[in-house]
């Protein structure tokens, strides 16, 4: 039996998922781990998924990869935030950043001064008080400043087919072994059921100890294998199909993605060096598949670039990732459409708490059981955040957002929307992706206003609160407004990393 320093590690399936993870245990496993990935030109992969969060800096930062020549090869560019377009009513917008709103006062949370004194600052919405939204907003970039209270995280807009490439390289040169090839069989031991080798057409057999299962929605080792069945969702995420279409590079540059809401579904918009990746979303009991193309064509912001992509999906999830020796990441776990740029960053959950539990002897259950509790939590964290942004529509334009608005969702979310609604106090998961901004950012942004809040807040003396606020909105707006543009950053090739260097970005002199 191979001991935890000789497995032989088998990935099924490549693009973003099986890349991600060929790179991260070449990086990270001990030397005589030996892995290889089993992939074929012949089949195509998902590739709509070009947005990210800010969890992918850090996993490429695990891995080493410099951040000049990671935007190069994926033709990336900057995101500081979502604009969601039309989601509370039809002519609703707002901003979800990676950034906090504002500063504590009095050992309060903003928000709650904010709800107490918006009446006196009618012109200071929420996106007001981030940084982040503000560039954003002017279609700019800057690193963060040193000052923690003005902090925000940023991500990228990538080109998900190089990224996989630039991935591969890595690997590689790791010694990843690459077979190509179709699997036409599996091969399971006799006794207990544990996956010991895939055949491929060609006849050639890859043994292992460990399968990764990577072969995207098909789930050929975890889901058609082992048997492990899927959960849907589709009751509350009725969104089941996607269109995708690539057009011109556009000319100004935005440093965020954008999300407009359709009569039944949404559209997607992300900027890229090279391209601008677009795409629509929808229910197709509501929407046929060309009307859908024809739709995402007239709202091209650009010259088209390719045709029009088609995706059938189902949101959902596998009963647990991790079966026998099988483990899936990427879409053969599960699926949760783009809304939140969260596919990717599913993938790098898996692949961390892979290593984590790292299957060390021959009995796996505790290590096995951890990490299907940790995926499983994290599916569900970012299926209820998705939900909240279709719950808390305000659309009455069509049968599609009528049914998101009184439909049926979790006990715990709807406990959580209850609370903010009576005290504007944000319970936020534990163990969840989504910290208290991001819901702020969409229970404000979408209209949710609270009856009640902090009664400290009330009690603040409201005059001065006023005045803090509005230096604090001002302040940002100024920092905002003497930044680069964002394609100006991308022309240099990327940021700078000195506080002082990252501070005159902004136009300011610091003696």
């Amino acid at each position: 039996m191979a001991t935890p320093f000789d497995k032989r590690i088998v990935i099924v399936g490549g693009g973003t998922a099986g890349w991600m993870t060929a790179a991260a245990f070449s990086r990270l496993l001990p030397s005589g781990c030996s892995v290889t990935l089993v992939e074929s030109e012949q089949i195509g992969t998902v590739g709509v998924g070009e947005a990210t969060i800010p969890h992918i800096r850090y996993f490429n930062q695990l891995l080493g990869i410099d951040e000049r020549e990671f935007i190069e090869a994926t033709q990336a560019t900057y995101k500081l935030a979502i604009e969601f377009v039309g989601w509370g009513d039809a002519s609703s917008r707002y901003m979800h950043p990676f950034s906090a709103f504002g500063s504590d006062l009095g050992g309060i949370d903003f928000h709650h001064h904010w709800l107490a004194a918006r009446k006196a600052l009618p012109d200071r919405n929420l996106d007001a008080f981030s940084l982040a939204a503000q560039l954003a907003q002017a279609d700019r970039f800057a690193p963060p400043p040193p000052d923690p209270d003005l902090g925000y995280g940023y991500a990228f807009h990538l080109d998900a087919s190089r990224y996989a490439m630039f991935l591969r390289r890595y690997a590689e040169k790791r010694h990843v072994t690459r077979r190509e090839g179709k699997v036409s069989q599996v091969d399971q031991t006799p006794e207990d059921g544990r996956i010991e080798a895939v055949v491929l057409e060609s006849g050639q057999r890859v043994e292992g100890d460990l399968f990764i299962d990577c072969s995207g929605f098909r789930s050929l080792l975890l889901g058609q294998t082992l048997g492990v069945p899927f959960e849907s969702w589709k009751h509350w995420l009725p969104c089941d199909r996607a269109v995708a279409m690539a057009s011109d590079p556009l000319s100004v540059l935005p440093s965020y993605t954008r999300s407009t809401a359709t009569a039944t579904g949404w559209q997607w918009r992300i900027p890229l060096q090279h391209r601008t990746g677009n795409g629509q979303v929808y229910a197709s009991d509501c929407l046929s598949d060309d009307e859908a193309c024809d739709q995402l064509r007239h709202s091209l912001n650009s010259e088209p670039l390719s045709d029009p992509n088609l995706i059938r999906f189902e949101a959902g999830c596998r009963a647990h990732s991790w079966e026998k020796n099988c483990l899936a990441i990427g879409l053969s776990s599960g699926f949760l459409e783009p809304l939140e740029s969260t596919s990717i960053y599913l993938i790098q959950m898996a692949i961390v708490k892979c290593l984590e539990f790292f299957p060390a002897g021959d009995d796996q259950t505790m290590s096995r059981d951890a990490f299907n509790r940790w995926m499983g939590l994290e599916y569900r964290r970012v299926r209820d955040f998705l939900i909240l942004h279709y719950h808390l529509n305000r659309r009455t334009d069509s049968a599609f957002w009528r049914h998101c608005a009184s439909m049926d969702i979790p006990e715990s979310l709807k406990q959580k929307i209850e609370l903010f609604q009576e005290s504007a106090t944000i319970e936020h998961y534990e163990q969840g992706l989504f910290a208290q901004p991001s819901w702020l950012a969409v229970y404000l942004g979408q209209g949710e206003l609270p009856t009640g809040v902090d009664p400290r807040a009330l009690a603040a003396p409201q005059a001065s609160v006023v005045q803090t606020l509005e230096a604090m909105a001002t302040r940002l707006h100024q920092l905002a407004q003497g930044a680069p543009s964002h394609r100006e950053i991308i022309r240099r090739g990327g940021l700078t990393r000195e506080p002082a260097a990252a501070m005159s970005l902004y136009g300011e002199r610091h003696g």
